[in-house]
C-alpha cells in the first residue's frame, strides 16, 4: 500500500511538473506568435490600402492555422524543442554571419507581404484564382514537411549551434538530405508570393534562397568541426537541398 502511495506521489508529481512546465513555455511563446501574426496583418493590410484583399486573409488564416498546429504538436510531444524554436532572430544567434543571415532572412519575409499588398493596390500583377488555391495547398504541403523534420530531429533549433547532448540525425527526411528544414522553407516561401497573389512578391524567393545557401555553407563548416559523425554523414548523403540538385 505505502509502495503504491509513494508511486502515485511520484506520478502526480511528474504530471504537475511537466503541465507547469508547458504552462511557462506557453505563456512565454504566446505573446511572440501573436506579435508576429499581428505585424503580418498589419503590413499586408496597410500596403494593400484595404482589407478587401481575399488572397490576404486566406494566407493569414492558413499561416496561423498551421503555426499553432505545430506550436500544439511540440509543446505536448517536444517542449524542449519548442523552447529551442522560441529562441530565434538575429539576437539569438551567437555567430555573426548569422546574425547578418537571420536580418535579411526577416526583411526579406516582410518585403515580399509588403510588396503583396503594394502589387494588390496597384494591380501590378493579376493571378488567376487557381493560381493562389495551389500557392496555398503547397504552402501547407512545405508546413507539414517542416513538421516532419522537427519529429525526425529534436536538435532543429531556430539557431545555429550545437547542444551539449546534441546526437546525429541520419534517418527520416535527413536520409535524402542533409538540411530538409530549409528545403520544407524555401518551398513555403516560394509559394507564398503567389498566395498573395503577386508574382513580384515571389520574385523575392531569389534572394533569399541565396541567403539559404550562405546559412547552410556556414552551418555545416560547425557542424563537421563539433558535432560527432557529421563528416562521414556528409560523405554518405550527398544533396544539401534537393537531390540531384544541390
Amino acid at each position: 500500500m505505502r509502495r503504491y502511495f509513494n508511486f502515485l506521489c511520484f506520478a502526480t508529481s511528474l504530471i504537475y511538473d511537466r503541465t507547469v512546465k508547458r504552462a511557462t513555455l506557453l505563456i512565454r511563446g504566446a505573446p511572440q506568435a501573436a506579435l508576429v501574426v499581428t505585424l503580418m496583418f498589419a503590413l499586408l493590410f496597410l500596403t494593400a490600402g484595404s482589407i478587401h484583399f481575399w488572397q490576404g486573409w486566406v494566407f493569414l488564416a492558413i499561416f496561423t492555422l498551421c503555426t499553432l498546429a505545430i506550436s500544439a504538436d511540440l509543446l505536448i510531444r517536444d517542449p524542449a524543442l519548442f523552447e529551442r524554436r522560441m529562441r530565434g532572430g538575429p539576437l539569438s544567434e551567437s555567430r555573426p554571419i548569422q546574425r547578418i543571415i537571420q536580418a535579411v532572412a526577416a526583411v526579406v519575409w516582410f518585403g515580399i507581404i509588403a510588396l503583396a499588398g503594394f502589387d494588390h493596390r496597384y494591380g501590378w500583377s493579376r493571378l488567376p484564382a487557381v493560381v493562389v488555391i495551389t500557392a496555398d495547398a503547397i504552402f501547407v504541403a512545405a508546413f507539414l514537411g517542416i513538421a516532419l523534420v522537427l519529429r525526425a530531429n529534436s536538435f532543429a533549433g531556430a539557431t545555429i549551434g550545437i547542444a551539449s547532448d546534441q546526437r546525429l540525425v541520419s534517418t527520416g527526411p535527413y536520409a535524402w538530405v542533409r538540411h530538409p528544414m530549409y528545403t520544407g522553407a524555401i518551398l513555403m516561401i516560394a509559394a507564398m508570393g503567389f498566395a498573395l497573389g503577386s508574382a513580384w512578391a515571389a520574385l523575392l524567393t531569389v534572394p533569399l534562397a541565396g541567403v539559404v545557401v550562405v546559412r547552410i555553407r556556414d552551418e555545416e563548416e560547425l557542424l563537421t568541426a563539433e558535432l560527432r559523425g557529421y563528416a562521414g554523414y556528409r560523405a554518405a548523403v550527398k544533396w544539401r537541398l534537393v537531390p540531384g540538385i544541390w
